[in-house]
């Protein structure tokens, strides 16, 4: 009768064990900042919904449409550092561009808006600015080109 049993052995004895620590490498080097992506995607649709939300679509129909399309644009941004990390992670600075502009927004875009308007386009903004700085931090940080 044959041994079945089956020992444990090391795994440094594997032969392929350098090939497969730098696949495992590659595959985990483009999620530094896994933990961004998702808070940049509820930001994106929360800017988007935030008319609503606030109920200001009738007193700044041009800030309606405004927020929408960057809502949507901040989202779209979380959700291809989620499925594409290492191309996206270089368009980190748009989230910051975008979050500046959503600060200075409701003057340039709206007319005479209330403070609700403009705390809730700050806060969505300086949030943006924040996780834009934190991927391109932690990506210029990795010193990998992410282009």
């Amino acid at each position: 009768m044959s041994n079945v049993s089956h020992t444990r052995a090391d795994i440094t004895s594997h032969p392929d064990v350098s090939e497969m620590r730098e696949r495992y490498d590659r595959v985990l080097g483009g999620r530094d900042v896994a933990l961004v992506d998702g808070p940049v995607f509820l930001v994106g649709l929360y800017c988007a919904v935030s008319p609503w939300v606030l109920h200001f679509t009738a007193s700044q129909p041009t800030l309606v449409q405004h927020n929408l399309i960057m809502g949507i644009a901040i989202a779209v941004l979380g959700l291809g550092f989620t499925v594409m990390p290492a191309r996206m992670y270089g368009l980190s600075w748009a989230i910051c561009a975008i979050g500046i502009w959503m600060i200075v927004s409701p003057w340039i875009v709206g007319s005479s808006p209330d403070m609700g308007v403009i705390l809730n386009n700050v806060i969505i903004g300086g949030l943006a600015v924040l996780l834009g700085a934190v991927c391109a931090g932690a990506t210029a940080k990795s010193g990998r080109s992410r282009t």
